[in-house]
Formats: structure tokens, sequence, C-alpha cells
């Protein structure tokens, strides 16, 4: 797989699916394998991660394997309101505090933030470039005020030097932590809802809030990488929330609706002299 260049990240999940299946199937008999993965309670989008790993070992060993045909139920993305993102970044403790603002701020996927070197944030313009993972488009991550003087705390504190990686570890180690941060917190707070919010959801958060805003579905891909546009679109259905994930403001005149806008809020209608506006919670 590496003279294949693939990705390192790649080729650890490979290798972590094959140990698992070496523990509880023989290798060299395909048909075991395929009965194993077959009788597994998981769903069936596992199942194929499953098989497709094993189909590099019978590839790699010239083993007679066809590999059975999984197709993953598509699941709906269920997105966590802004409240409590926050309320995770603000319980989570230095880095990774930092990696979810990242997370959240920019939709970068753990593997591009565990890719990022000092020299790829511009702190002055408040953009950080990323090494797109997937082999995805290149794209360019806008950070706030507040991003910016942490990320340059941070640097400063850790006398970290332009070539040096910003986080050590790895995107296992990321979601591993955030996890066991989340979990903490729902206990904390009794509310087991927290448990349902995955690492990937501050993506898809900040897909929709940056569709929401934007209604520029072509924007939405290229900041997120996406090679094709279908991957994209799911983030359009999303936008039918609750009316309590809004909150609304009016505005009575020119200064009051320009703080509105530079607050985030969408222009809705105009009633009874009132600019109506709306955000996202």
């Amino acid at each position: 797989m590496e003279n294949d260049a693939k990705a390192q990240y790649t080729i650890k999940n490979t290798n972590k699916r094959l140990s698992f299946l070496s523990r509880n199937t023989n290798l060299e008999n395909p048909e075991e394998v395929k009965s194993f993965i077959a009788r597994r309670n998981c769903s069936d989008g596992h199942k194929k991660l499953l098989a497709l790993a094993y189909r590099k070992y019978a590839e790699y060993y010239k083993l007679n394997y066809t590999m059975p045909k999984y197709n993953p139920k598509a699941k709906a993305i269920k997105i966590p309101t802004k409240e409590k993102v926050e309320m995770l970044i603000a319980s989570a403790r230095k880095p990774l505090s930092i990696k979810l603002q990242i997370s959240m701020e920019t939709g970068f996927r753990p593997v591009e933030i565990y890719g990022l070197k000092v020299k790829d944030i511009d702190l002055e313009r408040k953009l950080i470039y990323p090494t797109t993972a997937k082999n995805g488009s290149s794209k360019i991550g806008k950070i706030t005020n507040n991003l910016k003087e942490i990320l340059t705390e941070y640097i400063n504190t850790h006398h970290l030097n332009n070539d040096d990686k910003l986080f050590n570890g790895t995107p296992f180690e990321y979601g591993n932590t955030f996890r066991k941060m989340r979990n903490k917190l729902a206990n904390k707070l009794h509310d087991p809802t927290f448990k349902n919010i995955r690492l990937y959801d501050l993506r898809h958060y900040y897909a929709t809030t940056l569709y929401a805003k934007t209604r520029d579905i072509l924007l939405v891909k290229q900041q997120l990488g996406h090679k094709r546009i279908e991957t994209t679109m799911i983030y359009t259905q999303l936008l039918n929330l609750d009316e309590a994930e809004w909150t609304c403001r009016t505005a009575k005149d020119i200064n009051e609706a320009s703080k509105l806008i530079e607050a985030g809020f969408e222009y809705i209608t105009e009633m009874e002299g009132l600019k109506l506006f709306k955000k996202r919670k």
C-alpha cells in the first residue's frame, strides 16, 4: 500500500481490520473469512470495510477471493447545535480545545489537522492552508480573531518553528481523546445526547453553517475538498431545521440591519416596516 502511495491513515485502518480478522478467522481461507464477515452483527458499512481490507490481503497473496457486495444504507446526518459544539470546546483542555475549534471553523478532516505545520498558518490574514486528504481539491480555511489569538499563544508557548508540526499524535488519538472528554461531559451534565455527537459532526456543522450563510453549494464543495458534487448536496437537505434551531431578530433601520448582517444574520423579509433576520443557533 505504501508503494501504491496510499495515505498512512488508510494503511493503519487496513492493518487494524486485518488484525481483527486474523484473530477470529484463518486468513488463508477466503470462504471462512467471508462467512465470518457475513455473520457479524454490525452494519453493512462496517462489513464492506472488512471485506475491502481482506481483498488487499487476498490480492497480495494471490488467493482466490470474490468480494461480496455490501451496500451500506444511507443514514441521515445529525447536526449538533452551535451551543453544544461550543460547550464541547469549552470543556476540553488544550490542545484538544484548539483542534476542536479548528474543526468547527474550517471543517478540516482530523487527518488534515494533524498534517498542519506552523508554516501552513497565516496568522496575519487569519488563513490556514491544509494538505487536503483523499485527493480532494485544495482549500483555504478562514479563522476568527479568537482562534488566531489562541494559535498565536500556543505557537509561542511551545516555541514552535516554521517547519514544526502544529500537533503531535495521530488522528486516531484525536478521536479517542474527544470521545473520552465528550462522554465525561455528558455524564457530568446528565445529558446523554452529547454522546451522540461524533468528531466528524463538527465538519458537518461547518458545512451546513457555510451553506446556510452563502447558499453556494460549489463553495461548500471546495471548502470540504469533495470530489463529487453529489457528496456535497446532502447538506442542502439539512436546512429544514426546527424553528428552535434559529434565532430571529428585527431591524428598523440601515444601521441595525448592518450590525445583524455583520453578526451572521440572514435577511428574510419585511413586515410592518421592520426587516426580519434569522441565524442558526
